[in-house]
């Protein structure tokens, strides 16, 4: 009898040493598995764009991982210009900064002809097009635009003994503009294209002008300003040609960037940042 129960105790201790050995190795195991699904957690919100907090962030892509590339035409003062013919700035540089720094990138600025922009960000050469550029029917055929964070409004310049004196007056006119511009398309549509004379920017145009060689030049009122204010003997009309809104482009097969670069400027417009930049270039009259 005692030999039984020595042996029935014995068997008692082993199958306890056995459980307890079990539990070590599945409590390894159910760790294991916790850090395993921590860390495809963890990919998961590193691809969807999901925040520490757990919001959503919009998830994107860019051309150069870790770069924003802008594409511009650095001939359109207050908005892009250079002085030193290699730093571009104005107020689409400094907003794309801005946007740039949020988004945790490093901005890459292209300077290229306008006409080519539109095409560039189609075919994934640049993440974004920022060059004043407005937001036309035509355009939204090619690519998405962004929040418009400006107002452009089209002008016409002449020359101060100009015999042009309101928009009416430009029918039969030789007219300079910025190439595939919408003052380009403006003026080829109502007064035809052999009355039009395209540039491959408003500062060649503008010369045109001075050498005689076109009757007026039809621009952004701000570039306007600035050209008129850089060269004596020239006048903006005071009847204006037409009203506009300036947004960024970004391609059609990248909706997440579109969302997080809407998400900074929204936000950004919302504090005053945006007018502020554009105040420090445009002030008010």
């Amino acid at each position: 009898m005692k030999k039984f129960l020595a042996m029935f105790l014995a068997g008692i201790m082993v199958l306890s040493l056995a459980a307890c050995g079990g539990s070590d190795e599945g409590s390894s195991a159910a760790a294991d598995t916790t850090a395993a699904q921590a860390d495809t957690q963890a990919d998961t919100e590193a691809d969807t764009g999901a925040s520490e907090d757990g919001s959503e962030a919009a998830a994107f892509t860019t051309v150069q991982p870790g770069k924003l590339i802008m594409g511009t035409n650095a001939s359109f003062p207050p908005y892009e210009f250079t002085e030193d013919g290699v730093t571009i700035e104005g107020i689409d540089a400094e907003i794309a900064a801005l946007i740039a720094e949020e988004l945790g990138l490093e901005l890459e600025i292209q300077d290229m002809e306008f006409g080519s922009i539109i095409t560039a960000v189609q075919t994934g050469k640049i993440d974004i097009g920022l060059a004043g550029m407005t937001v036309t029917e035509e355009r939204l055929q090619n690519v998405n635009f962004s929040t418009s964070y400006a107002k452009g409004v089209q002008v016409v310049i002449v020359t101060e003994n100009s015999e042009i004196a309101a928009v009416d007056d430009l029918a039969g006119k030789m007219i300079g503009v910025q190439e595939s511009t919408t003052g380009h398309i403006y003026c080829e549509d109502e007064f035809g294209a052999e009355n039009v004379t395209a540039y491959p920017n408003g500062t060649q145009a503008v010369q045109a002008l001075l050498a005689g060689k076109v009757d007026c030049v039809v621009i952004d009122n701000n570039p306007a300003k600035a050209f008129v204010e850089a060269n004596e003997g020239l006048k903006i009309l005071e009847t204006s040609y037409a009203d506009e809104d300036y947004a960024a482009a970004i391609s059609k097969d990248n909706e997440g960037l579109l969302k997080a670069f809407n998400e900074v400027l929204d936000a950004k417009i919302a504090d005053g940042t945006i007018q502020a930049i554009i105040d420090k270039y445009i002030p008010a009259e």
